[in-house]
């Protein structure tokens, strides 16, 4: 996988990429890196790349020219168009299923926009998708470039050391993920579940499907509504839904006669 990264600050994307996991695959090779600084095509003497927008308003707008410019210089060694992510409020929520889908890509290249927005006329010829990491507005794009680019990255062949991790961690069949625990066996008064403990495999599993479900009714509920479900998995969700409605009939019962 090539990341290219259009940004005005080059420096952040790479001092927050070259650590953890996403830097060992970078050093090994499993992944790549060119954060490319918009500012280097600007044809300004003072390197501006933003101007007033036209009809008024507040702030300043990012130019086409130097964005296109900086786009062609990294495309021009690729056979074919790659996607185009332009991160912004505007577009579709990041999920995993789209993390999923871009890690199948060879090139990704991430458009990071900064003051009021980036001139229409640039992100019409160039960007392929439109994605948001969440209803709220940060100061540029380099953050959600980089939680994306972080969250694809896992899916990549050989970038976890555990192949499980990637495809048994949360949103695993759009469900959350189970509790999990370590040394030692009681702590604060709290004990690790017997089934953890008692080596019995089919058990562990079965009653890290049940929390997982469990946990994602409590907690995410939305998220059934696309998660891939067994006969035995709705049986288990109705029953809980029926404990959960059974507790709140008591509590009601309780609430009248107190």
């Amino acid at each position: 996988m090539n990341y290219h990264v259009l940004t005005l600050f080059p420096e952040m994307i790479e001092q927050g990429l070259h650590t953890s996991v996403t830097g060992r695959a970078l050093a090994s090779g499993l992944i790549r890196l060119c954060a490319v600084n918009i500012r280097d095509y600007s044809k300004n003497k003072h390197k501006h790349v933003d101007d007033y927008p036209y009809g008024g308003g507040a702030g300043m707008v990012m130019q086409p020219e130097p964005i296109f410019d900086a786009y062609q210089d990294v495309v021009k060694s690729m056979e074919r168009p790659p996607r185009v992510v332009y991160v912004t409020p505007q577009g579709k929520v990041f999920r995993q299923s789209m993390a999923e889908e871009l890690a199948k890509e060879e090139n990704l290249v991430f458009l990071c926009g900064h003051y009021e927005g980036v001139d229409e006329r640039v992100l019409e010829e160039l960007v392929t998708d439109y994605i948001s990491i969440g209803d709220y507005v940060l100061t540029g794009g380099e953050l959600p470039a980089m939680v994306m680019i972080d969250a694809i990255s896992r899916l990549i062949p050989g970038v976890l050391n555990n192949k499980e991790s990637a495809e048994f961690e949360t949103f695993h069949d759009n469900l959350l993920e189970y509790p999990q625990y370590t040394r030692p066996v009681e702590y604060h008064g709290k004990k690790v579940p017997d089934v953890l403990l008692s080596g019995h495999h089919g058990n562990v599993e079965q009653w890290r499907r049940e929390q997982s479900l469990k946990r994602t009714l409590e907690r995410r509920p939305e998220l059934l509504e696309n998660a891939v479900l067994s006969p035995q998995d709705d049986a288990f969700l109705e029953k809980l839904k029926l404990e959960k409605s059974d507790d709140f009939h008591c509590h009601d019962i309780h609430k009248k006669y107190d």
